[in-house]
């Protein structure tokens, strides 16, 4: 009787050691059956998601949808009121990066503008020193100053070497000795003798004549006067090579007027158009043609300039 109570407590006693020294399912296997619950439920939404696109708006899967969110609408809300904060301070964060990018921006603007006010303010200044030193004074410009007065040509030159016209208008009209002729194109030249009811004028192709001129977009000066070979042909001369001229640019009158000397011509006034530009090492100057925008050989009127009462 105690033997067989005995062999029972053995029996029963290795009964209860055997779980604790058993084998424990190994990590890999657990592993795999969270992998494959995954997948059960990635499957199911993804039969839910179907079901929900082809199924009508009510029905057991819309109503499943419902409430399913119904019950995760506090975990929503909650979710939202935690993360307001947050986004409250991140917009505020980058609204104050903006601000001070936009800030030094700004100053950076206001400083180039203020230094540029300053630039100005000491050209001004040079300016108006050098204008009083000289005693400089503006001349007049075309056309704003001068009075175009018709007149027809009623003489042609007498010969190819003599490059004048004589128009139909003298002293009697206003005209004075000097005074600069122009057509619809460009200058022509200027007058040369006055008559009481006519006047001769010499054009800029003769060889006598000439002008004094300035590139528009460089700004070189130089003198235009007749060129050889064709009597149409001008050059302008007196430019220095170090000048930047370009076939192209277009050459007007540098009128200018100082306290002892003066242009013949107002400023303004449109010669023609440079066609070539070149330089050789034995020349001084640039060796510029210019095309003139006045047709000398082809002229039937012309306006010449009077001067406006008031100016000088």
């Amino acid at each position: 009787m105690p033997r067989h109570r005995t062999a029972r407590t053995a029996v029963l006693g290795v009964n209860v050691r055997r779980p604790a020294t058993g084998k424990q399912p190994s990590r890999s296997t657990s592993a795999f059956r969270r992998r494959i619950v995954v997948g059960i439920l990635v499957v199911l939404a993804l039969v839910l998601i179907t079901f929900s696109f082809r199924s009508p708006n009510s029905g057991p899967v819309a109503s499943l949808e419902s409430s399913a969110a119904t019950v995760l609408r506090p975990v929503t809300i909650a979710g939202e009121r935690v993360a307001q904060p947050f986004r409250d301070v991140y917009g505020w964060a980058d609204s104050l990066l903006t601000a001070r990018s936009d800030a030094k921006r700004l100053k950076a603007e206001t400083e180039a503008l203020r230094q540029q006010v300053i630039q100005n303010q000491f050209a001004a200044n040079e300016n108006a020193k050098l204008k009083a030193l000289l005693a400089f004074r503006d001349g007049p410009r075309f056309p704003d100053d001068y009075t175009g007065l018709a007149a027809a040509v009623i003489a042609r030159p007498s010969g190819t070497f003599a490059q004048e016209v004589v128009v139909a208008a003298g002293s009697n009209d206003g005209v004075a000795l000097d005074a600069p002729v122009v057509t619809a194109d460009g200058f022509l030249g200027r007058v040369t003798r006055v008559y009481s009811r006519s006047a001769r004028v010499t054009l800029l192709s003769d060889e006598q004549l000439a002008v004094s001129a300035i590139d528009v977009r460089s700004g070189a000066t130089g003198i235009v006067k007749h060129g050889r070979g064709s009597s149409t042909t001008l050059i302008f001369d007196r430019v220095p090579k170090k000048v930047k001229v370009s076939v192209g640019d277009t050459i007007v009158t540098a009128g200018w007027r100082s306290s002892k000397l003066a242009s013949l011509y107002p400023r303004g006034i449109p010669i023609g158009r440079v066609t070539s530009v070149g330089q050789a090492d034995t020349d001084l100057w640039k060796q510029i043609q210019v095309e003139p925008f006045a047709d000398f050989d082809r002229v039937d009127a012309v306006l010449v300039l009077v001067l406006e009462d008031g100016r000088k």
